[in-house]
């Protein structure tokens, strides 16, 4: 079991403080704070905090490519949603969704792609075992 870092928990929290903010304020539209809001806020903050935490925990046990559409689907359903909340139409949030999810899809495949090195694949390895071809 690898050590948590103080970036494991952070990031997640932060992040899921920030979108909950984002998602309740937009929902209020300018009118007063209510208790449904706060929930909200609140439901939505941990709902991207626990995703988030979940994707960076599972994957160094995923392969770049399920790891990268993982992220993809993960920040395209986030902006759509959000961008929905804002009273605009399925199809233009539905755009809006998938320019982003198309953009983190190459910014995440690349990053996994270029820096996954030997090592991770050595481990991927040695916890799956051999393959046909090495017995």
């Amino acid at each position: 079991m690898r050590p948590t870092t103080t970036a494991a928990w952070a990031v997640p929290v932060v992040l899921g403080l920030v979108y909950g903010l984002w998602a309740s304020g937009i929902q209020r539209d300018a009118g007063p704070v209510t208790v449904g809001n706060v929930f909200f806020g609140i439901l939505m903050g941990a709902l991207v905090a626990g995703i988030t935490y979940a994707l960076h925990s599972a994957g160094p046990r995923m392969r770049r490519e399920t790891r990268a559409l993982a992220w993809t689907a993960f920040a395209g359903i986030a902006i759509g949603y959000v961008f929905s909340l804002t009273g605009a139409s399925v199809l233009w949030s539905t755009v809006l969704a998938l320019c982003v999810a198309a953009g983190v899809f190459a910014a995440a495949f690349y990053h996994y792609y270029s820096t996954e090195g030997e090592t991770d694949i050595g481990r991927m390895r040695r916890t799956t075992g051999p393959t046909r071809s090495e017995e």
